[in-house]
């Protein structure tokens, strides 16, 4: 055991000069991060599914055999506590390495240099309506089913992966190997729990939700590779996710990304001003207006109490991980996309 509480010690160590010395965290992301991406990742990119899912059912399947090894007396308890707590020193080290460190680095805000601070309604307003421009423009180009939803046409993952790399031609922190996006065998098990995709610093994997509406895979696939480049806010994620679909040559991608911000913008408006929200929401074309519904009507068709206890075991990873705010650190996007309209030079009036 000298061997496992070394590695654990190192892991801890580890996490402690991330959050002590934010220089070695920013270190790590830009110098040991990519050579793991790299490898690990591009050797699961190799393999067309999803690799952390299949581990993941392995483990449930092995779990289930100690337990009947257990009840016929074959494995005793002592030697599946020592499995057990090694097989947990092993993820916890290979966490920190693949995406613990990560937590601690610079954000993606200060590296762009955008200026975070308080806004009026009125500047919320304008990013809406701008938001809404954006939505009605890329409507009129994506393709939509019979009953007029919004299809995905072209090949989700290598399409992100491009937008990810043009996105980087302004941000060069995005450039770099991006391994191959996959959805999940087992999807609807994701919407269960009200999750669109999720990152898997074990095997390097952007995994994401087949299960789910069209129109939320663009957005949400950009978020997960968001992830694989070393940004781990959630928050930053989804702002990375916008930048990457609107620099997107196609117009599905454009469509999706405007719409994930106008859904966290749209809302922060709603709190503050219901009229001027119910204004501008007035502008947007039938085409958004029905996938909006769509997506709200698919996602609370999910609310139960599977929703309720991933919620809680995410806001607690997340706040485990220095995102003190928890699960309310994703609406923090709307200051992201206020203050990056302000350097684009946009002009607001004042409250």
């Amino acid at each position: 055991m000298l061997l496992w509480a070394g590695i654990l010690l190192a892991a801890a160590v580890l996490n402690l000069a991330a959050r002590l010395f934010p220089g070695f965290a920013e270190w790590y992301a830009a110098q040991v991060h990519p050579l793991i991406v790299g490898t690990l990742g591009r050797l699961c990119s190799l393999v067309p599914f999803s690799v952390a899912e299949i581990l993941l059912y392995a483990v449930l399947l092995l779990i289930l055999a100690g337990l009947v090894l257990i009840l016929t007396r074959r494995l005793s308890l002592k030697k599946a506590a020592a499995v057990l707590a090694k097989a947990f020193i092993g993820l916890f080290f290979m966490f920190t390495l693949n995406c613990g460190i990560n937590y601690h680095r610079m954000d993606f805000s200060e590296r762009a240099g955008f200026a975070i601070r308080e806004s009026s309604v009125e500047e919320l307003a304008a990013l809406c309506e701008e938001l809404a421009e954006e939505l009605n423009a890329a409507a009129g180009e994506i393709c939509t089913d019979r009953e007029g939803h919004f299809v995905l046409e072209e090949e989700a993952g290598a399409e992100a992966v491009k937008a990810m790399q043009t996105a980087a031609e302004e941000y060069p922190e995005l450039a770099g190997y991006y391994p191959k996006p996959k959805e999940l065998l087992l999807s609807r098990l994701l919407s269960y729990q009200q999750l669109q995709g999720i990152y898997s610093p074990f095997t390097v994997e952007a995994d994401y939700n087949g299960d789910m509406p069209d129109q939320d895979k663009p957005s949400t696939i950009c978020h997960e590779l968001s992830h694989r480049k070393g940004f781990m806010r959630e928050d930053e994620a989804n702002f990375i996710a916008y930048l990457a679909c609107r620099a997107s040559d196609s117009a599905s991608f454009r469509y999706s990304g405007a719409l994930l911000a106008w859904i966290y913008s749209g809302n922060a408006l709603a709190a503050q001003d219901p009229e001027r929200f119910l204004e501008i929401r007035s502008s947007l074309c039938d085409q958004a207006l029905r996938d909006l519904e769509n997506h709200n009507a698919y996602w609370n068709s999910y609310e139960g109490i599977a929703a309720r206890v991933s919620d809680r075991i995410n806001d607690t990873y997340l706040k485990a991980n220095a995102q003190a705010d928890g699960t309310r650190s994703y609406g923090r996007m709307v200051d992201l996309l206020l203050a990056w309209n302000r350097e684009r030079g946009a002009e607001y009036g004042n409250d």
